[in-house]
């Protein structure tokens, strides 16, 4: 999580002097995301919250979904992503959402999707992106860096 640190700091650097905020959902990351971010000095000054939304009971639970709202969108996809980011940052009412959804490792998830793919997603004032990264690491601890890495890197490339 070290090597995550400075990305955050810049990242939290940014959104104090805009005095923007962000919400975060994530699943395969497990939380390294928000930790970076809520690693910060001031961090409450720009983090909403966020949420390791990581099984279906969780999709229901923290953020009140069920699987007709996902209509045929699937998770580990882009547009689930997509669709992800913008539902946490409305409902934290956030400037920001940003989303990190995969399958770490060792195996991969039953959508077909290998060890070391996600898909990150970021919403904001007239930003809507996502892209997705394959690993090729069935690692599952450097996966959950490498994801959270690609989220916080994918924010700040987008508040620069």
């Amino acid at each position: 999580m070290r090597d995550l640190l400075p990305l955050a700091e810049e990242i939290g650097t940014i959104l104090k002097a805009r005095r923007q905020t962000i919400g975060v959902w994530e699943s395969s990351s497990g939380g390294l995301v928000s930790a970076a971010l809520l690693a910060q000095s001031g961090a409450s000054a720009y983090f909403r919250g966020g949420g390791v939304i990581y099984a279906p009971a969780a999709f229901r639970g923290l953020v009140g979904l069920s699987k007709e709202d996902l209509g045929d969108m699937r998770s580990s996809s882009e547009p689930y992503a997509r669709f992800a980011a913008a539902t946490i940052r409305e409902r934290l009412r956030a400037d920001w959402g940003l989303c990190e959804t995969g399958a770490a490792g060792p195996d991969g998830n039953g959508y077909g999707d290998a060890a070391g793919h996600t898909c990150t997603a970021l919403i904001g004032e007239g930003v809507e992106i996502s892209r997705t990264l394959e690993t090729g690491l069935s690692d599952r601890v450097t996966n959950m860096e490498l994801f959270a890495r690609e989220a916080l890197e994918l924010l700040l490339e987008n508040i620069r």
